[in-house]
């Protein structure tokens, strides 16, 4: 099975869950939304994030695949879920990859881990600062 299609079904699985067994008013659902990556997936050895060591001035998220699946299933759900949509803002940070550090001029770069502190971190604010709105 098309790792997209497995990904979008067990979206559709959670989601049904989440529909018909979660009471949102007792309960706040939240989801991380996905990570992009930095890479064409057909040529996995090209090194797209070789080199970057500064912040690109445009992010690398948004139209990632796998981003538009889960906002859709979203989109689709009856009860309210808290997305946090790490992909535009995480796309900037192409040089926060750990390659950059340990991996030099070796084959297969990592393009979809993060270092820490950096990234992640960001993400873990997202959350608080939404906790803390509810």
């Amino acid at each position: 099975m098309d790792r997209l299609k497995a990904y979008e079904r067990a979206l559709r699985t959670w989601s049904r869950w989440i529909d018909k067994r979660v009471d949102t008013n007792k309960i706040n659902v939240f989801f991380q939304g996905v990570s992009p990556d930095h890479w064409n997936a057909s040529n996995w050895d090209a090194q797209q994030c070789w080199g970057r060591q500064q912040q690109a001035a445009e992010g690398g998220g948004g139209s990632d695949q796998a981003d538009i699946i889960l906002k859709k299933v979203l989109r689709s759900m009856k009860k309210p879920v808290h997305l946090l949509d790490i992909n535009n803002m995480s796309g900037f940070r192409a040089d926060g990859h750990p390659w950059v550090y340990g991996n030099l001029r070796k084959i297969g770069i990592d393009c979809t881990h993060w270092c820490l502190p950096g990234v992640p971190d960001t993400w873990n604010l997202l959350l608080y600062a939404t906790l803390l709105t509810l």
